[in-house]
């Protein structure tokens, strides 16, 4: 008996499979699946945070060709994950005036990463490479994401501080 052979997953399939909803205002698609039940109290956080928050959460994140992550910064560290899918192009406009494009997959040789760093405070966003069908990825947040953390990126501004990433911005902005 041979085994029975699975068709590729499609960009519906996933969004089907893992009960995703699209992300707003971000774009792309997610699902949380996991948010720690223990807190950390504001008292014993960095002035940035407003309230208490969940010591860490995680979320799948997926982007399609007519998708992308609008640049946009959160108060937390983030840790992206690659799980399935094509090549993620992610813009980091850091605070202190540098920039820098991350490839985030598997093709190491490359320079991909199946693993990227957002430190916080760093305004980023991201889509698709070369035309790819989707991407799934994860994010994990310590401490744990709120929306009261989350700010868009104003395309004009982000233009004028950082010129030479001017391209991208637009792409990844409204």
């Amino acid at each position: 008996m041979t085994p029975m052979k699975h068709s590729p997953l499609t960009a519906k399939d996933v969004i089907e499979l893992l009960e995703l909803e699209p992300l707003e205002p971000e774009g792309g698609y997610f699902r949380e699946t996991y948010r720690t039940h223990e807190t950390i109290a504001k008292s014993g956080l960095p002035v940035r945070y407003k309230s208490n928050r969940a010591f860490s959460t995680a979320i799948y994140y997926l982007l399609t060709p007519d998708t992308f992550s609008a640049l946009h910064t959160v108060a937390s560290d983030e840790i992206f994950h690659f799980y399935l899918g094509d090549t993620v192009e992610m813009l980091q406009l850091l605070p202190n005036g540098f920039g820098r494009i991350v490839k985030i997959g598997t093709d190491l040789a490359a320079g991909e990463r199946p693993q990227v760093i957002v430190p916080h405070g760093t305004m980023q966003g991201c889509r698709l490479a070369n035309g790819g069908s989707f991407a799934l990825m994860g994010c994990t947040v310590a401490p744990g994401f709120d929306y009261e953390d989350f700010a868009l990126g104003n395309r004009d501004r982000l233009i004028e501080a950082y010129p030479a990433f001017s391209a991208q911005i637009e792409r990844l902005t409204t």
